[in-house]
């Protein structure tokens, strides 16, 4: 088995090898190597010591010295390389209390979390697979390295790590990686909100429906999201729905663009369903002013994991008009474009788009033709330069403190400027907003 290194990578495994030293790319980027992809990224192990690898580069940057990495920089480049090493008890469900550094790379490997995880490659050596990597790639399933309880007692990330390569790579969770996550599943608890956060990211913008379910099936979901959870408990008896909402969140997520903002608003979407969930005399479901509670819990979660404020207004933003209605003229989507916001408008498209996806498509595929529509009316206005925005208007709050006008009233009066704008775009001009303002402004301010 033959995989091509890069150049950086050779000079670093090359170098060492000169100085006495036995070392091999590692991890995750042999594995993508043998699925045909190209590696994000190269992780090297090495029987040298930290600072014998110190000695032999001339640029390094001691990145985790206590558990035997260090930072080679080659060629503007950063490369990660590791002692091999053993690990000692796990005291925190997270990180070892100890390691012992180790000249035998198949100890190494045998501290790893998963098969496909746990192989090694040197052009002298050739693919080092002790524990069946390779072949678990062709059966294209996630087994642990050794016992899964005492992987993810010793780790318990690892249980996200499961389902998010599942997700990644499209393979299969074996049922006693499965029994196990189940059995482990508080050790979760014991995991940091950042490190779940970017674990769940990596999931949710890959093929995610069945790690979702996984995490559901397993309890690990009602430990980390039970907003979440409660959604696949949540019925819907309605003609527009043929799903629970949990399996209707699933299908929408998968419908949509693979970026985190928008995948994470198609997540949170429906939160606010059970709680807002009524039901008629003829048993029909109703889910009324739920966006409004889906904000409300989405918020609650993106602060619990630390989400970006930056990211997290986008998303809410995206939940809460998610159900709004826009009719099929230019001044409805314009007016549209300025409540959502014109960076995220395309977004609540794809989010519209992929929610209809997630029902009933003999009632709803019609949906799908309106979305595409409104879009196309979008991006004629984009075309035509026309107003979206406060910005977008030819007469600013400069303009209207010379014409006389203060405080909260100059907002009050652009916005109403705007408005009008967007009935009437070739208005535009500032003469004739001057005009249009003098002529209003008694009205506006009343």
């Amino acid at each position: 088995m033959k995989i091509i290194l890069s150049e950086p990578v050779k000079t670093i495994i090359n170098t060492l090898k000169n100085h006495g030293f036995s070392a091999y790319a590692v991890g995750g980027c042999v594995r993508d190597s043998l699925l045909g992809r190209t590696p994000g990224d190269w992780d090297i192990t090495t029987s040298a010591l930290p600072e014998q690898i110190k000695s032999v580069f001339e640029k390094t940057i001691d990145t985790g010295i206590k558990h035997g990495t260090v930072t080679v920089r080659i060629d503007n480049e950063s490369f990660e390389v590791t002692t091999y090493r053993v690990d000692g008890e796990y005291e925190d469900s997270r990180h070892p209390k100890s390691v012992t550094f180790t000249d035998r790379l198949e100890e190494d490997l045998a501290r790893r979390d998963f098969t496909v995880n746990a192989m090694a490659y040197n052009d002298d050596v050739g693919l080092v697979d002790p524990f069946g990597g390779q072949n678990d790639l062709k059966l294209k399933v996630i087994r642990c390295v050794g016992n899964p309880e005492k992987r993810f007692e010793e780790d318990a990330l690892r249980m996200l790590r499961a389902v998010r390569f599942s997700a990644q790579l499209g393979f299969k969770v074996l049922p006693d990686v499965a029994n196990a996550m189940h059995k482990m599943r508080n050790g979760i608890c014991a995991v940091s909100a950042e490190r779940i956060h970017e674990e769940l990211t990596k999931t949710v913008v890959s093929d995610c429906e069945t790690a979702f379910r996984i995490l559901y099936g397993t309890g690990i979901l009602e430990l980390i999201l039970p907003e979440l959870a409660e959604l696949f408990r949540t019925s819907q008896n309605i003609k527009y729905h043929l799903y629970d909402v949990g399996t209707h969140t699933l299908i929408a997520v998968n419908s949509t663009p693979r970026n985190p903002v928008i995948r994470y608003a198609t997540l949170f979407h429906d939160l606010g369903k059970p709680k807002m969930r009524t039901v008629d005399d003829n048993r029909i479901t109703y889910f009324r002013n739920h966006a409004e509670e889906s904000v409300i819990l989405a918020e609650n979660i993106m602060r619990r994991l630390r989400f970006d404020n930056k990211s997290a207004d986008k998303i809410l933003r995206l939940v809460k008009y998610h159900d709004r209605e826009i009719v099929l003229t230019k001044k409805a989507v314009k007016r549209a474009v300025l409540d959502v916001g014109e960076d995220i408008f395309t977004d609540l498209l794809d989010l519209k788009r992929a929610d209809a996806m997630g029902q009933n498509l003999i009632y709803t595929r019609p949906r799908l033709s309106i979305y595409d529509k409104i879009e196309e009316i979008y991006r004629q206005c984009l075309e035509d330069a026309e107003a979206f925005s406060l910005r977008d208007l030819a007469l600013n709050g400069r303009d209207l403190i010379e014409l006389g006008f203060s405080g909260k009233d100059i907002g009050i009066l652009l916005n109403q400027l705007l408005y009008y704008v967007l009935e009437f775009p070739k208005d535009n001009e500032k003469e004739i907003l001057i005009k249009i303002l003098k002529k209003n402004q008694k009205m506006w301010l009343n």
